[in-house]
C-alpha cells in the first residue's frame, strides 16, 4: 500500500499535480486509491484487524488498531486530496462521528484559562461544547455568524470557531477575513465545513487552520454511517488531534470507514443535484404567501449571497423557512410523499424536519429545515407545493 498512514494524503508527486488540474468528479473517482496491482481490488475491503503481526522492535505504519489501520489510510487520503487538491498535501484523521472530531480540536488545542470563541446560531449541540469547555476552565465568547460578529471577539482568542453556512439558519460569514482576524490576534481558526462540503467550500484555501465536517451528511450522503474528520496543512496541529484521537479512543469502524470511501466517488453527482434542487425549492417557496423568513445562500436575494458567492463554489443542499405555526408545519411534514422526517441532511433522499421539536435552536415553532436530495427536481418541486397547499387547506 502507498502512502505514509502518518500523512492523510500523499504530496510533492506527480500523481498530486495532476489530480489538481482534475475537475471534482475526475478527482472523487480518483481519491484516495492505492496504487494499481494486479489482481487486487482497486478499492481494497475493510481491514478488520484489533492487531497486526510485530515481530521484534515496534516499526511500520499499523501496529494496533487504535492507533491506524489501512481502511482509515485511504480514506483520510481521498479526504484530502479533496479539501485541498495539489502538491502541498494535507493531513486529515477521521473520526467515530462529527462532534468526535469537533471535541478533538477544541480539546486539543486549547486548555484552562485559554478563551475561544464560538458561533451563537451554529450546531445545536455547540452550547453543550461552551459548557464543558467553561467546566475546565476555559473561556468562552460567542457572536451570530451574520455580519462577521465573531471578528469582534477575538482579542486574546486561542481559538476561533466558524460555521458557515451556519445550521440551521444559514447565515454565511467572510472566512478570509474572519481568518485574517483571528491570526492577527494570536488564535487558530477552525471552520465546520459538514454543509458545504469540501466540493462546495475549501476552508484550508480560504486560510483556516482546520476544516472539520461531519461525515455522516454531505461527505458521504446515504445517511447509513457517522463519520468525521478533520484536515489541516500543519503536521504539528495535526499531531495534537490525532493524539487525542488515540487518547479518547474515538475511532470509526473499517466498515464505516470502507463505506465513507466508496461513497466519495459520487459527490459530485450527488452534490450537484442536490444544489439543483435545493435552488429549485427555494424559488419554488419564494412565491408562496405561507412561508417566511425564506434562507437558502444560492438565492440572489438572500441576505448571504454576495459573500457566499465569493467563497463557495456550491451553496449545499440545504433550504430553512418558516410556516406560520406549528401546527402548519406538522401538516407540511405529514403530506409530503417524497421527503423523509428525519434530523440530519445531506443525503440522496429529501429530508425535512420542525426543528422546534428538539429545543436548542433559536427559531419559531414553524421553521423547517429542507434538506434536497438527488429525486427528480421536477417531481420534489411538485411534492413540496402540494404539501403547502394540503397544509394550507388544513388537510
Amino acid at each position: 500500500m502507498s502512502g505514509d498512514p502518518e500523512r492523510g494524503a500523499r504530496s510533492g508527486t506527480d500523481a498530486d499535480a495532476d489530480a489538481a488540474a482534475y475537475g471534482d468528479g475526475t478527482r472523487a473517482v480518483r481519491a484516495g486509491l492505492p496504487d494499481p496491482v494486479k489482481n487486487e481490488p482497486v478499492l481494497p475491503g475493510p481491514a478488520f484487524a484489533a492487531h497486526f503481526h510485530l515481530p521484534g522492535d515496534v516499526e511500520g505504519p499499523y501496529t494496533y488498531g487504535r492507533d491506524t489501520n489501512p481502511t482509515w489510510t485511504l480514506l483520510e487520503r481521498a479526504i484530502g486530496e479533496l479539501e485541498a487538491p495539489g502538491p502541498d498535501g494535507v493531513h486529515t484523521v477521521v473520526f467515530a462521528s462529527g462532534m468526535a472530531a469537533i471535541s478533538a480540536v477544541v480539546l486539543s488545542q486549547v486548555r484552562a484559562g485559554d478563551l475561544v470563541v464560538l458561533p451563537s446560531d451554529g450546531y445545536q449541540v455547540l452550547p453543550l461544547v461552551r459548557a464543558q469547555l467553561e467546566d475546565y476552565g476555559v473561556r468562552v465568547r460567542t457572536a451570530p455568524t451574520a455580519d462577521d460578529a465573531q471578528a469582534a471577539l477575538v482579542d486574546g482568542a486561542r481559538l476561533l470557531w466558524l460555521e458557515t453556512p451556519s445550521n440551521p439558519g444559514l447565515d454565511v460569514c467572510d472566512v478570509r477575513r474572519l481568518v485574517e482576524a483571528g491570526h492577527a490576534a494570536g488564535a487558530l481558526v477552525a471552520v465546520d465545513n459538514t454543509l458545504a462540503t469540501p466540493l462546495g467550500q475549501r476552508p484550508l484555501e480560504l486560510g483556516a487552520d482546520f476544516s472539520v465536517a461531519s461525515g455522516t451528511k454531505g461527505l458521504t450522503g446515504h445517511g447509513d454511517l457517522l463519520l468525521g474528520y478533520v484536515a489541516c496543512r500543519d503536521a504539528g496541529l495535526a499531531e495534537r488531534v490525532r493524539r487525542w484521537r488515540k487518547v479518547v479512543g474515538a475511532i470509526p469502524g473499517p466498515m464505516e470507514a470502507w463505506l465513507a470511501h466508496r461513497s466519495l466517488a459520487t459527490i459530485q453527482l450527488r452534490n450537484q443535484r442536490q444544489w439543483t434542487n435545493a435552488l429549485a425549492v427555494a424559488e419554488a417557496l419564494a412565491d408562496r404567501s405561507e412561508v417566511a423568513g425564506l434562507r437558502y445562500p444560492g438565492l440572489p436575494s438572500d441576505p448571504s449571497h454576495k459573500v457566499a458567492a465569493r467563497q463557495m463554489s456550491g451553496f449545499g443542499g440545504v433550504v430553512s423557512f418558516t410556516l406560520p405555526d406549528r401546527a402548519f408545519a406538522e401538516r407540511f411534514l405529514t403530506a409530503l410523499r417524497l421527503v423523509e422526517d428525519a434530523t440530519s441532511f445531506g443525503g440522496v433522499r429529501s429530508t425535512a424536519e420542525r426543528r422546534g421539536r428538539w429545543g436548542g435552536d433559536a427559531v419559531p415553532e414553524g421553521f423547517v429545515r429542507f434538506s434536497a436530495g438527488v429525486e427528480d427536481t421536477v417531481d420534489l418541486v411538485a411534492d413540496v407545493l402540494r404539501a403547502l397547499d394540503a397544509a394550507a387547506s388544513g388537510a
